[in-house]
């Protein structure tokens, strides 16, 4: 839904319509030293009550303590003078400045205080005011439920004294409450619908309500357009629709948001509308507009430096590159509007982000950056699930509020000191009951679905770690960050080539290609897997494994050698099966060399584990210096595994800048 009607926003403008005295005498003043002078000193009455209220308002911003300080003398003085509208604005101003600290239930305790007393003295607008913000409240916390019984309670109160302000704000919320769930869009719609011609009336006459600027009715209507249009593009998403009604939701849905364009044309809010436009225009698939919209949207949110519309901005126009297929373009926009995000700490966006960039990275298979995103995504929706239990537990004395709101309303009326005792009396079972029976529940319960969620998302990006980094690396790169350099006094090591490659790419098509040489990696690594034996790298047609690393052991020539015999077996009988389909086929070079290594991990970015030195080279002498079929092997290895293999000694055989060199072609196993 549209940010005017989300979280702070929404709350923000329930706030500024309140009923606010306006004293000549204050409004007139503009130092705020000189405005303590004339209010401080003054005559107790029901001037300096209203004074007082301004003042604190005046200074919330700079010294909230004594905002709320001002505030509670406003309240002092009207309950001496018996002032009750005054005392009802003070404590309604307390509660304000509570909630904007984040000290929700302090916040209700005035405003229900308020509200009694607005009650009381037959006050519908002031009736009006509390249920919607105590509403708002609630909605903050997830409480869709309570959140609309405060709502529809402002709306009856609104509708008494026909404040068509209220009225509209009020329908707008309780629509807003709606379409937090899919499965009451249509109840969202509704109220939209029916705050929508009370704001086009207001916009068509040019006019504003009395205390109110034409501006706030532009935003008025744009929000709801943006909320109409929103409500019918989520529709055919969450629901199963036929084609004809997706297109026609989709239509509908474009209508609304290039009404809210028209609304908010000049104004910053603009952005918002053209992202959700842009959004339908990548679910049909027509991007060229998709990209137009969006970039109009980022060239307005830069002009005003407007952080997250930006990312927001950013962020959609990568999905609508990555749904086209400009994979390039599409990680450019996802890796700068993961910039503008963090600058922000717009986690939601970063959650989407995080998992555009871990998408496109692992279609590259550049695992080392799928990881790294893969693990940015988790530490983004942790930090939400914290930020949202934060708020759970805060909400969890709000169910015992309207309990109290309807006692506290009754008690003004009793004896102070039964007041008192009744108000310790429920502190007591809030406390003793729900402060501990719903606290067990409710972490059992959150703490059981966080932690079965976040580890089968630690055991994805696990999986993808282990694809890139042997299992002991990557614990000790996960433990400390880095992973320690290591010498290997006896690796052997294995090259393959496939003979053929240059021919069979000229007669298979490049998905084709890459599909064969998919298949045949993918045995390879099921028969290295069978032996322990670590995979190190592909390079193009070429794949490089080694034994005995990380963890050294005394089986890894004869390991090599095995699974060098079962690759031949396997090729061969590819290509028999490729021949019978008139196939192009590959045939397999494979050479293997024991020696010395060096074994770590490279790179701060695109980080991989490799091996180095004079065994890699000669191990790559071997492969080119074999014939098709065959496992060849140095003379090294031969030593360790002439009492397992038949082997056929070739004699010396000259290797490109190694000289000659002992090999042997591995015939069988003995």
């Amino acid at each position: 839904m549209h940010p005017h009607f989300n979280s702070m926003n929404r709350i923000v403008f329930l706030l500024c319509i309140l009923a606010i005295v306006s004293l000549e005498s204050v409004a007139s003043i503009s130092s705020l030293d000189s405005l303590k002078g004339v209010i401080l000193p003054s005559k107790e009455d029901t001037n300096k009550v209203n004074s007082l209220i301004q003042l604190s308002k005046k200074v919330f911003e700079s010294s909230p303590d004594d905002a709320i300080r001002y505030a509670t003398e406003a309240r002092n003085l009207a309950q001496k003078l018996q002032y009750l509208h005054g005392e009802a604005v003070a404590m309604k101003t307390i509660g304000i400045f509570y909630y904007n600290q984040g000290k929700y239930e302090s916040a209700i305790n005035f405003w229900t205080q308020a509200q009694g007393i607005y009650s009381s003295i037959h006050d519908e607008t002031g009736v009006a005011n509390i249920f919607s913000n105590l509403g708002a409240v609630y909605f903050d916390q997830g409480d869709d439920a309570k959140a609309n019984e405060y709502y529809f309670e402002g709306l009856r109160s609104a509708e008494k004294i026909n404040d068509t302000l209220r009225i509209v704000t009020l329908l707008g919320n309780i629509g807003a409450v709606y379409e937090n769930k899919d499965n009451t869009l249509d109840k969202a719609l509704e109220y939209f619908m029916k705050e929508l011609p009370l704001i086009e009336k207001m916009y068509s006459q040019k006019s504003a309500p009395a205390g109110h600027s034409f501006d706030e009715v532009i935003n008025l209507l744009g929000t709801a357009y943006v909320n109409i249009g929103e409500v019918y593009f989520r529709k055919h998403q969450k629901t199963k629709k036929t084609a004809e009604e997706i297109r026609t939701e989709d239509s509908l849905a474009m209508v609304y948001y290039k009404k809210s364009i028209e609304v908010y044309d000049g104004s910053p809010d603009v952005s918002y509308s053209l992202n959700d436009l842009g959004q339908v225009y990548t679910e049909q698939r027509d991007y060229e507009n998709a990209i137009a919209s969006h970039t109009r949207a980022l060239k307005i949110a830069k002009e005003v430096d407007s952080k997250n519309d930006i990312a927001l901005s950013l962020l959609h126009l990568a999905k609508a590159y990555q749904q086209k297929g400009d994979q390039s373009a599409a990680l450019s926009n996802f890796l700068d509007a993961e910039k503008a995000a963090n600058e922000t700490e717009a986690n939601y966006s970063l959650v989407e982000i995080y998992k555009g960039l871990s998408d496109i990275y692992f279609k590259r298979n550049d695992f080392p950056n799928a990881f790294r995103y893969e693990h940015s995504l988790l530490a983004a929706k942790e930090k939400i699930y914290n930020i949202d239990l934060d708020k759970k537990l805060q909400g969890l004395g709000f169910k015992f509020e309207e309990e109290k709101r309807v006692n506290q309303i009754n008690l003004l009326t009793k004896d102070k000191k039964i007041k008192e005792q009744e108000i310790r009396r429920q502190r007591l079972v809030k406390n003793g009951f729900i402060g501990g029976f719903a606290v067990v529940l409710l972490f059992a319960g959150v703490f059981f679905n966080q932690r079965n969620r976040i580890s089968k998302e630690k055991k994805r990006s696990d999986e993808l770690l282990l694809n890139i980094l042997p299992e002991e690396t990557a614990e000790e790169l996960k433990a400390t960050g880095t992973a320690q350099a290591k010498s290997f006094d006896s690796v052997t090591v294995m090259f393959t080539d496939f003979k053929n490659f240059t021919q069979a790419s000229e007669k298979l098509s490049a998905h084709d290609l890459v599909k064969e040489i998919d298949h045949c990696y993918r045995e390879f690594d099921r028969i290295i897997g069978q032996y322990g034996i670590e995979k190190i790298k592909t390079i193009g047609d070429s794949y490089m494994c080694a034994g005995g690393i990380p963890v050294p052991n005394s089986t890894h020539p004869e390991d090599l050698v095995r699974a060098g015999l079962e690759m031949q077996a396997f090729i061969l009988k590819n290509k028999e099966e490729r021949i019978a389909k008139d196939l192009p086929f590959f045939e397999l070079r494979l050479g293997i060399h024991t020696g010395p290594v060096v074994a770590g991990v490279v790179g701060a970015k695109k980080f991989a584990y490799d091996i180095w030195g004079d065994t890699v080279n000669t191990a790559s002498r071997m492969e080119s210096s074999g014939a098709i079929g065959k496992v060849n092997i140095s003379g090294t290895t031969f030593e360790l595994v002439k009492q397992k293999f038949k082997c056929l000694h070739r004699g010396k055989v000259e290797a490109k800048n190694k000289g000659e060199i002992d090999m042997y072609f591995v015939e069988s196993v003995l």
